[in-house]
């Protein structure tokens, strides 16, 4: 069964437009708060690729108005399915920009929970997009994927808790160190909580994502880390999926 929809979101940014421009509609910007690795061709009717987990989506730019209005769409799948993104961007008084999202396509299979964890992931995002402008704008992003499939959630959420030297209850504001084999010690604040599916964190070098899956959708717990600084994208993400490979989640 398909269905239709269309999901809006809408966020203020402490950043002018051209600085959400360049965090939107370019390969490295996207890199730097969405998931997985992005490379967009800069001109209408140009391709889009996102890469996650050995994955590549491809889309076709459709809207391309710098400073004002990017949109890309996938091809019809077999069984009609597709996806459509626009963004919208109206710049405010004091240097601050409203940026407005609308997701549309038509989902197929389970769609309604596919839906529901678009709408909160986008929260998760554009709550990293803020984050991004505000302490890194203009930084390159090595991009950290790492993927634990089969994690029970509340196995996988101790784990992580134990790991960033948190408690049961998490707040925004908490203070977090972690130490992962074969990189530099880190200390930062918990700046994202919507359990039991995301946890943000801020170091002074990146923004460190966690997110579980939920049973519905294959109980998979996932890195989807923002590391500035040039530490090196293959051994900060051979690092991180070690550390996944050895947690006792299943």
């Amino acid at each position: 069964m398909s269905h239709a929809f269309e999901l809006h979101k809408e966020i203020e940014l402490a950043a002018t437009p051209e600085q959400v421009w360049e965090a939107i509609a370019t390969g490295p910007g996207m890199d730097a708060w969405f998931m997985g690795r992005n490379e967009i061709e800069a001109r209408e009717g140009g391709t889009t690729s996102l890469t996650m987990a050995g994955q590549t989506e491809t889309a076709t730019v459709t809207h391309y108005e710098p400073g004002k209005r990017f949109g890309s769409r996938t091809a019809d799948g077999d069984d009609g399915a597709f996806m459509a993104f626009e963004y919208l961007i109206e710049g405010r008084e004091g240097g601050s920009t409203v940026l407005r999202l609308v997701q549309s396509g038509v989902l197929t299979g389970d769609w309604e929970t596919e839906y529901e964890a678009m709408k909160t992931g986008w929260d998760m995002y554009l709550h990293s997009l803020g984050e991004y402008l505000s302490h890194f704008a203009g930084q390159t992003a090595d991009v950290v994927s790492a993927f634990r499939p089969g994690a029970d959630a509340s196995e996988s959420w101790a784990a992580v808790r134990t790991e960033l030297g948190l408690g049961d209850k998490v707040a925004v504001g908490d203070a977090v160190r972690f130490q992962i084999e074969g990189l530099a010690p880190a200390e930062g604040i918990v700046d994202y909580v919507d359990m039991p599916t995301f946890l943000g964190v801020r170091t002074g070098d990146g923004l460190y994502r966690f997110i579980h899956s939920g049973a519905d959708r294959g109980n998979v717990l996932v890195l989807g880390h923002h590391v500035f600084g040039g530490a090196g994208a293959e051994s900060t993400e051979q690092a991180w999926q070690s550390w996944l490979n050895g947690l006792s989640v299943a």
